[in-house]
């Protein structure tokens, strides 16, 4: 019997490069080439440029006294300061904790309590979420954090801003340390030290922190940039978020390793403005996740746009519909797209369709392990390898897999076991090793990108008056995947109405979070033994609210 394991070959080293050490390389290969269009902020820099700024920042986050180990908080959609802070702070060795943009102040407590945030650099607010108003309450909760310095001009932050310094006054504060004194620092980091902690959602409710090290990101990012044939004459459009790995890492970092141009469309994604962006600045490649796609292909507007530039990009992030990747290839030009398939603690991506690969291939799997990269599908008892083309749980072993859940060893031992990571999908690898996503032991809904726990909306619900019990469930969204609905049995001789319920989720949980569907039921479908069936709940909801159709689409 062949066993469903397979590693990826190449002939390229993985680098032992930090972060600071890639982007000198650069500078020293491509300094006068563009690096970074911010095209709603009117931005272009080269690479020598882009170094420039970033140094800039580390030399202020020095003055502020930070040290190695610390911990700096970014809270903003996509601007170049998030970028010169993602590179500034790994030069002096500093731990960089994206935070999402739509937290709630409970969210946002946890979060920098969690990885003992010292500094936090903030927008004022983001969609018409005061951003500093949650901070005047949350700080109250936040020993460590001593610093927020609040990113933009005058203009953008605005009065009665209540933080310890502005941008500027972080560059300001720069000119009493010297270029040297950011060199040493740089020269004490090694390429296993941790340097990013980016929150995932955790089953029992709160976020895990998933740390990332230099080795992790560079390599992954380098690597993914070499399957996409990138060169300095490429350019990815990227309206991906950068406080995900997809962005921050094979955007930002895929792009440092090659020399290809980074372009932001906007602050957060709108399709027409990617398409302008794709158009105007002759864009290569483009990254998003499904729904993005399926936004695109169906603005009324599509067909204006010069699409004929692009060539490859990758869609990942929920399951992708194969009829959209076949539009995206036809529609969109890009002929050589690739579906990626990954997790944030493994730096993220463990498997990528190649741009060779049959049409085929490219639109039904989420394709092979990476170079360097070892893959099984496993026995979710034993962990033992099963037969090709049966169910298991998909397991990956590699430089990608993360050092660890920040402050949860107990965590990290259930996640990592001798080496592999347990991503807790279920899948089946072929003949020839690639690899089919099928379901997903783990209790978790991805909706348009963006990794949900049940329980974490359940135990919130569990504190409103008229909720006796509550159960989530994914259920199919043609657009986002997944949307969530929510079962809610109610405390006898009260009354909620669906509006109430998702009202109260507004007030406590980030937007994505809020359940679309809230479906009133007097008991939920048990097995002899006492245990909820989810799976009975979905196919439930799925009946309740026509979406057999959506249901039977099928996905990589």
């Amino acid at each position: 019997m062949q066993l469903s394991y397979d590693s990826g070959i190449s002939d390229a080293p993985l680098s032992g490069d930090t972060i600071g050490r890639a982007l000198e390389r650069r500078v020293a290969a491509s300094g006068e080439r563009l690096a970074l269009v911010s095209r709603h902020q009117g931005v272009r820099l080269t690479w020598s440029e882009l170094a420039e700024r970033a140094t800039l920042v580390a030399r202020g986050l020095l003055a502020l006294g930070l040290e190695p180990g610390d911990r700096v908080g970014i809270w903003a959609p996509a601007r170049v300061e998030w970028t010169e802070l993602q590179l500034g702070s790994a030069m002096v060795g500093a731990i960089l904790v994206n935070i999402n943009p739509a937290y709630r102040s409970g969210e946002l407590s946890y979060a920098l309590s969690k990885a003992g945030v010292r500094f936090l650099a903030a927008v004022a607010g983001f969609r018409n979420v005061d951003y500093f108003a949650m901070l005047k309450d949350v700080r109250k909760t936040c020993p460590s954090l001593e610093q927020v310095i609040a990113i933009g001009t005058d203009g953008d932050i605005g009065t009665g801003v209540d933080s310890d310094l502005t941008w500027l006054e972080l560059l300001d504060a720069a000119a009493g340390i010297g270029v040297e004194q950011v060199e040493a620092h740089e020269r004490r980091c090694d390429s296993d030290d941790p340097i990013n902690i980016q929150f995932t959602s955790g089953t029992t409710g709160s976020p895990k922190g998933a740390t990332l090290t230099h080795h992790n990101v560079v390599n992954n990012s380098a690597i993914l940039g070499r399957q996409l044939g990138y060169t300095e004459a490429d350019a990815v459009c990227i309206p991906v978020p950068l406080y995900h790995c997809f962005g921050m890492g094979i955007g930002n970092l895929g792009c440092l390793s090659t020399g290809a141009t980074i372009v932001y469309p906007a602050e957060a994604f709108d399709p027409v403005a990617t398409l302008e962006a794709i158009t105007e600045e002759r864009c290569t490649s483009i990254y998003g996740v499904p729904t993005m796609f399926i936004a695109m292909l169906g603005h009324p507007r599509f067909h204006e746009f010069d699409l004929t530039s692009l060539r490859t990009g990758i869609m990942a992030g929920a399951p992708c519909p194969i009829e959209i990747m076949r539009r995206v290839v036809d529609e969109m030009h890009a002929s050589e797209m690739t579906i990626a398939y990954g997790m944030t603690e493994t730096s993220p991506v463990s498997t990528l369709t190649r741009i060779d690969d049959p049409i085929a291939i490219r639109t039904s799997t989420v394709g092979s392990p990476l170079p360097h990269t070892e893959i099984k599908i496993a026995d979710p008892t034993t962990l033992a390898p099963v037969g090709r083309g049966e169910q298991g749980e998909i397991c990956t072993r590699g430089y990608l897999v993360m050092a660890g859940y920040w402050d949860d060893d107990e965590a990290t031992r259930e996640a990592i076991v001798h080496g592999w990571m347990r991503t807790g999908d279920l899948g089946t690898m072929d003949a020839v090793g690639n690899i089919n996503v099928v379901g997903r032991l783990k209790d978790m809904v991805i909706r348009g990108g963006e990794n949900i726990y049940p329980r974490e909306i359940e135990e919130v619900l569990f504190g409103h008056p008229a909720v006796e019990s509550v159960q989530i469930v994914g259920v199919p969204d043609q657009r986002l995947g997944e949307e969530l609905a929510a079962f809610v049995i109610v405390v006898p001789g009260t009354e909620v109405t669906v509006e109430e319920i998702r009202d109260f989720c507004r007030e406590r949980l980030a937007r994505f979070k809020v359940p679309r569907y809230v479906l009133v039921v007097d008991r939920f479908p048990m097995t002899v033994t006492g245990k909820i069936q989810k799976f009975v709940l979905r196919q439930q909801a799925v009946t309740t609210l026509g979406l057999e159709a959506v249901d039977a689409i099928s996905t990589a």
